[in-house]
C-alpha cells in the first residue's frame, strides 16, 4: 500500500489509522535510541543464531511506544506477532490455547501484563524459561501432569506499572527497558513523519505548537494532529498553520504545556480544595471523580516530570511551580515536600 492513498482507504478506521501510522522497523522508531540500539543488537544475534529472541520487558508511561516497539521488533525478526492483554488471560486454558499455537520464533506481545492473573502467571515461568507448559488431568489424588513441549518463542510483555510485577516474573525476562518521554524535537518528527502519511500541508511552526503541547508522549501527538486536522478541514482552509493549531488545542483544553482538562482538574483539586496537600491518592480519587490508577498511570507521571508534583510519605503535594502554573498563591506556612525516594 503506498503513503500516498493511505489516508483516504483508512478514513473510516480509527483502530487501521491508528496501525498505519505505527512505525515499520527501526529506522522509522523514532526515539528512545538506547533501547533501540539493544534490541538491534539483540534481534541481529538471534537472527544469526536461528534462535528466539530473548523475553523482553517494556515499562514506562502509556503511549510511549511500547505496543508500537513490539511490533517493529516482530518486523525486524521476521516473526509472527500475538497480541492480547493480562486482564484477557483469566483461565489456564486461554494461555494454553496461545501458547501451543505460537511457531518457532514467534512474538506474544502481553500488554499490561501487571494484570495476569495469579494461575496464568505461575503457568506462564515454565512457558518462558522451559518452553514447557504442564496441564493437569483429573482431579484429587488422581490428578496427574502432563507436559506439553512449545516451540522457543519471545515473549514482549509492557506494564505501565513494574511495582506491581512480582519478582518471580520479572526476572525471567532477558532484557528489561524503561521507555522514557519524548523530547520536542523528536515528536516533531513523529509529527512530520504522520502528516505525510495522512497527507496533511502542515507549517512548521503548527508542528512545534504541536509538539510542545504532547506531554512527550507520541500518541497524544498523533491524536492532537488527527483532531487538529478536523479543524482545518472544517474551519480553516485545510491547511494546518500556526493560527488554527492554537485555536484547536484551546477548544480541546490542552494549554500551553500539554496539561488537559483531568490534569488541570487535579492540580485544581490539590491546591484549592487541599491547599496543596499533602494528601493521599484515594481521597484525591474520590475528590476528582476519577480512579486512583488513572490517575496515578496517566496524570503523575507527566506531572512529576513537569516538577508540579511530589509523592511524599504522606501523600501528593504540589509544588511551588504547580501554584505558579496555576497563577496562585501558596498559603502562609506551606512547604514543599520532599520527594519519595
Amino acid at each position: 500500500m503506498s503513503e500516498q492513498v493511505l489516508s483516504s482507504e483508512l478514513e473510516g478506521s480509527a483502530g487501521g489509522l491508528e496501525k498505519a501510522l505505527r512505525p515499520k522497523g527501526f529506522d522509522d522508531y523514532v526515539g528512545q535510541r538506547e533501547i533501540k540500539e539493544n534490541l538491534g543488537v539483540f534481534v541481529d544475534a538471534a537472527r544469526q543464531r536461528n534462535n528466539a529472541l530473548c523475553h523482553v520487558l517494556l515499562h514506562g508511561p502509556p503511549g510511549l511506544g511500547k505496543t508500537s516497539l513490539a511490533h517493529v521488533v516482530a518486523h525486524e525478526m521476521g516473526s509472527e506477532l500475538f497480541v492480547t492483554s493480562g486482564p484477557s488471560l483469566e483461565r489456564q486454558g486461554d494461555l494454553a490455547g496461545i501458547l501451543t499455537g505460537l511457531e518457532h520464533g514467534s512474538i506474544l506481545f502481553i500488554d499490561e501484563i501487571h494484570r495476569l492473573s495469579p494461575v496464568v502467571e505461575e503457568n506462564l515461568y515454565s512457558a518462558m524459561e522451559d518452553f514447557r507448559f504442564d496441564v493437569v488431568i483429573g482431579d484429587g489424588p488422581g490428578a496427574r501432569t502432563v507436559p506439553i513441549t512449545l516451540e522457543p518463542f519471545t515473549l514482549i510483555g509492557a506494564t505501565t506499572r513494574t511495582g506491581l510485577l512480582t519478582g518471580p516474573l520479572r526476572d525471567r525476562f532477558g532484557y528489561t527497558a524503561r521507555l522514557e518521554y519524548y523530547d520536542v524535537q523528536e515528536l516533531g518528527f513523529i509529527i512530520e513523519r504522520s502528516a505525510n502519511l495522512l497527507s496533511l500541508d502542515i507549517v512548521e511552526a503548527a508542528t512545534a505548537e504541536l509538539a510542545k503541547r504532547s506531554r512527550g508522549t507520541p500518541r497524544i501527538a498523533n491524536r492532537l494532529l488527527r483532531r487538529v486536522r478536523d479543524y482545518a478541514q472544517v474551519v480553516g482552509s485545510g491547511r494546518v498553520d500556526l493560527q488554527i493549531t492554537r485555536h484547536a488545542l484551546e477548544r480541546l483544553g490542552v494549554d500551553a504545556l500539554g496539561l488537559d482538562r483531568l490534569d488541570l482538574t487535579y492540580l485544581n483539586c490539590l491546591i484549592n480544595q487541599f491547599q496543596g496537600g499533602p494528601v493521599g491518592i484515594e481521597t484525591l480519587s474520590a475528590a476528582v471523580a476519577e480512579q486512583a490508577d488513572t490517575l496515578q498511570d496517566v496524570c503523575e507521571p507527566y506531572l512529576m516530570k513537569l516538577g508540579f508534583l511530589q509523592r511524599t510519605p504522606r501523600g501528593r503535594q504540589a509544588t511551588e511551580r504547580a501554584f505558579a502554573h496555576l497563577g496562585c498563591q501558596p498559603s502562609p506556612g506551606f512547604q514543599s515536600g520532599m520527594p519519595d525516594f
